[in-house]
């Protein structure tokens, strides 16, 4: 379903990603792990286009994503209407839960299908209500973000996401900002999504977690992907050097 190819982001001139390549299936789960620095949060913001890139294609069903390119002319970033409409095939959750303070959990929710896709108050509202109770906030409906615990903040932001419908969600270090406590509640969350279909590109740090719900593990060093596998073989079996040496740190 999502098909990278050759990706290249610099920033000052120093080159963060260097040609990745990576293909997720529809309902797939990959998680990205790597040391810090090395691309996996650039490489999510160059996937939902919040970062430009220099080189290289990504396709989501087919159609290529965020530049046109005729024949042998220079490739052109789309219309903002073309990616206004992309993007919302595409939802992301940050570490930082980005809530709007002045609006309660279901308003924070609504939001991006009441403007973004122009659908009726009445509908997106009952599918807020929905989403919220799936990760188990129904009784937080009318509750501001300041009087919100971080994992139920994390909470709305998934439902948030999912409130466009997306083909794929990108998740980016979602729990690192919690609390140990909160962040089984937060995982128990995507671990009903994984019923759903929905491809997921999970950015972590949470070994064990990713070995449990990935059914791939991607290894990021240098700006390229130089491991991916199943966990077992990922995490068991690790082939590159790097690999190991990182694994041995983090155990």
């Amino acid at each position: 379903m999502i098909e990278i190819r050759g990706i290249r982001k610099s920033f000052a001139g120093v080159e963060i990603l260097r040609g990745v390549d990576l293909t997720i299936a529809a309902g797939e789960i990959v998680a990205l792990i790597g040391r810090s620095g090395c691309g996996k949060t650039t490489l999510l913001r160059c996937i939902n286009f919040l970062e430009d890139y220099e080189a290289g294609e990504i396709r989501l069903d087919g159609e290529v994503l965020w530049y046109r390119q005729q024949g042998g002319e220079p490739r052109r970033r789309r219309a903002e209407k073309d990616l206004a409409r992309q993007r919302q095939r595409m939802g992301i959750v940050f570490q930082q839960y980005n809530l709007f303070p002045h609006m309660t959990a279901l308003e924070n929710v609504c939001l991006g299908p009441r403007f973004g896709q122009k659908l009726n108050a009445r509908e997106v509202e009952s599918r807020g209500r929905e989403l919220l109770a799936r990760v188990g906030l129904s009784e937080r409906l009318a509750a501001y973000p300041a009087h919100l615990s971080g994992g139920e903040q994390q909470r709305v932001a998934i439902a948030r996401a999912l409130a466009m419908k997306p083909r794929v969600l990108l998740l980016d270090e979602i729990t690192s900002a919690l609390d140990p406590e909160l962040v089984a509640e937060v995982e128990d969350v995507i671990r009903g999504l994984t019923r759903e279909g929905i491809a997921m590109v999970l950015v972590t740090h949470a070994i064990a977690f990713a070995r449990e719900i990935a059914h791939r593990i991607a290894y990021l060093a240098d700006g390229r992907i130089a491991e991916i596998g199943a966990p077992e073989a990922v995490l068991g079996k690790p082939r590159d050097p790097g690999l190991q040496e990182f694994l041995r740190r983090i155990r």
